[in-house]
């Protein structure tokens, strides 16, 4: 098992990619703390988890809030004595430009893009620094890397989530911590389903591959990078976009 006896944070794990992350983890005997704004889906995936033999707990977590982060670390160590792992995965999207954006549009996608990964490694670290080892994989986008028509402020806020997770990696390398980024492209999730419709036939004319990305696409390339296999990888921006960004 590539995670035997790690414990994993793994935020905005109710659904999609956060999902499919929780439960490959514990596949890998990952002792999973599985958080999410929505407390009945968090709930869901844990017990999915339990029904396959795996270790996981619940947790309701803002990762706008500061405090919901303290209580997230407080009952991991509490549950599992340590952290190895952390994914910032929560997140959300909005598909308007820089004119039609609003302030208030700004500082929500700040709060929950990118606010939220700097309390999570802020947090995260020191109890990483106490094992003298730790990683850290931060969910970006493909927009961080090439722009995104029509979506600003988003394109934005994931582009200060690659920017910080390379600060982290050069502040803490030295202390055994690394930190990544996954960059998906085009991947069907609940997130991005209701667009599907109206532009399914565009995101595939996009991509290099015969098909678009599903939420165990990016699970099995954050598995990667959490895991030892990655042991001298940190720093990097890893897209999973079909080939999008190669075009």
């Amino acid at each position: 098992m590539r995670l035997k006896d790690k414990v994993a944070v793994i935020t905005g794990a109710g659904s999609g990619m956060g999902e499919a992350s929780a439960i490959l983890f514990a596949q890998e005997g990952a002792k999973v703390v599985a958080t999410d704004i929505n407390e009945e889906a968090v709930q869901a995936v844990v017990a999915k988890i339990k029904e396959a033999g795996g270790e996981a707990i619940a947790v309701k977590h803002n990762v706008a809030n500061k405090d919901d982060w303290a209580t997230v670390y407080a009952q991991t160590t509490e549950n599992f004595s340590k952290l190895d792992i952390l994914v910032n995965n929560a997140g959300i999207s909005l598909a308007k430009d820089f004119v039609e954006q609003t302030e208030e549009d700004w500082a929500r996608l700040y709060a929950i893009n990118v606010n939220s990964v700097m309390f999570g490694m802020q947090l995260a670290i020191p109890l990483m620094e106490e094992n003298k080892r730790g990683s850290i994989v931060n969910i970006s986008s493909t927009a961080a890397l090439t722009g995104m028509s029509g979506a600003g402020a988003y394109t934005a806020s994931k582009g200060a989530v690659r920017s910080s997770t390379k600060a982290a990696a050069v502040d803490y390398g030295k202390k055994g911590i690394r930190v990544n980024s996954i960059h998906p492209g085009y991947i069907v999730t609940p997130m991005s389903a209701p667009h599907m419709d109206q532009y399914k036939d565009y995101f595939l004319s996009q991509v290099a591959t015969p098909d678009l990305g599903v939420a165990k696409d990016v699970a099995t390339a954050i598995l990667f990078l959490a895991s030892d296999e990655a042991n001298h990888i940190s720093g990097i921006e890893l897209p999973v976009d079909g080939g999008l960004t190669a075009k």
